[in-house]
């Protein structure tokens, strides 16, 4: 077989599945990306860059959109490479909120096409206006998202089927999509993610090796940002390290903006907090250590003693999951698509997203009874386990999906989910 894979940052969503796909001597694996980062045995690479203009005469609502019919084009522009190489791929799979996966039919119209479908806007319900302090102007934004959506719309029209992470993200799409798409996660390779009584992590500017013993609280966003609640984190920090004088903080992510817009008064949101909260804090405890490899992300996860995952109604983040499965103590916000998998005092601790009262008792409760959180340690694992683990859970479903589409047995359409009514019950 020969698989063709589209998104812009490789291999993303779709490592796990490529890296097994590439590893079989009878397939083919193309994957068409922006970045020339990271590499997969026996995985060739494409790279596409489109042609983008210094300015744009565009409405500010269609600026995005201009950008993604120039991504398509460019995508399109390899595929018919490909196609004059002589390569036709049995199935395209490809993230299809940028662009990518527009015009792929127009180069293989025989071909089937799965586009991953991650998130519909909404003006109410998820997280456009869920948080005041950051609440864009409701003139007009109902239009903003409309254009917003036309991306998710026409790359639906030009795909066969569709998956997404959640059923809460599934929800959130027009009932006529979701009957064409499945629920499928990525997986967590939770035989590498596990943990580790006898972790230990070095912070070399401070000089501070921490291991299992101590008291460490992590956090950990691609970048800090409110829309991952690091406003509600830092403003609960002063307090819980009042009541816990041996505790450390160890803080991952950059000063980038992943989501939403940057501080109105400029700068980063990690200077305008400290700004707000930093006479407070002892900040020889307090250790931001930016964007980290790999392997020193895991050895944080593996030394937590608790682990804070504060989110907007949005996609799901892997370090949730991967928090969960190297058996971190997660106290998280009682939000979508959280409330899919984690259930209070069973597998971890719910708080109210804007409660950073809640957050410190939480944190200090868990400090407090180490060992009578144990069990909830091994049932956080037990849960990405049983229900995320690829090898056991998502990749043969993975398989069994790519297989039905090659063959053209597509999937009976699945009614709509009632995520979205039932969030709104939660805020």
């Amino acid at each position: 077989m020969t698989f063709l894979f589209i998104h812009q940052n490789f291999p993303a969503q779709y490592l796990h599945l490529v890296r097994r796909l590439a590893a079989r001597k009878e397939h083919l694996v193309y994957f068409i990306t922006q970045t020339d980062q990271n590499e997969i045995p026996k995985v060739r690479k494409l790279l596409y860059q489109p042609v983008l203009p210094l300015f744009s005469g565009c409405h500010p609502y269609s600026a995005s959109f201009d950008v993604a019919v120039r991504i398509g084009v460019a995508v399109a522009d390899v595929c018919r490479s490909l196609l004059a190489s002589g390569v036709v791929p049995d199935i395209v799979v490809g993230h299809c909120g940028w662009g990518e996966t527009l015009f792929v039919k127009d180069v293989f119209p025989n071909v089937p096409v799965l586009s991953y479908f991650e998130f519909f806007y909404h003006c109410h319900g998820a997280d456009v206006g869920f948080d005041p302090e950051f609440a864009p102007p409701a003139d007009g934004d109902s239009a903003r998202l409309q254009i917003r959506n036309a991306v998710n719309r026409l790359s639906f029209a030009a795909s066969d089927w569709g998956h997404t992470a959640t059923a809460w993200q599934r929800s959130l799409f027009p009932a006529a999509m979701q009957a064409r798409i499945s629920t499928l996660h990525e997986g967590v390779d939770t035989r590498k993610i596990k943990p580790d009584p006898a972790a230990w992590i070095t912070l070399a500017r401070d000089k501070i090796a921490l291991t299992r013993e101590d008291e460490v609280i992590t956090y950990v966003s691609r970048n800090l940002e409110p829309y991952r609640g690091f406003h509600i984190f830092m403003r609960a920090l002063p307090e819980i390290l009042r009541r816990r004088p041996r505790a450390h903080a160890l803080i991952v992510g950059g000063d980038g903006l992943s989501y939403g817009e940057p501080p109105a008064q400029g700068g980063t949101f990690r200077e305008v907090m400290l700004a707000e909260v930093g006479g407070a804090l002892d900040l020889e405890r307090v250790h931001f250590l930016g964007q980290v490899p790999y392997a020193t992300y895991l050895n944080i996860l593996q030394v937590s003693s608790v682990h804070v995952h504060l989110t907007y109604p949005f996609v799901l983040s892997w370090s949730f999951l991967e928090a969960m499965s190297a058996g971190c103590a997660v106290v998280s916000s009682a939000t979508a698509p959280v409330l899919e998998v984690l259930r209070d005092r069973e597998n971890g601790l719910l708080v109210n997203f804007f409660a950073a009262d809640e957050v410190c008792d939480r944190v200090d409760e868990v400090l407090n009874h180490p060992d009578r959180m144990q069990a909830m340690r091994e049932a956080s694992r037990a849960t990405v386990v049983t229900r995320f683990d690829t090898s056991l859970v998502t990749l043969p479903r993975w398989e069994n999906l790519l297989s039905d589409l090659i063959e053209r047995r597509f999937p009976e359409s699945q009614p709509p989910d009632a995520g979205l009514a039932t969030l709104a019950n939660h805020l």
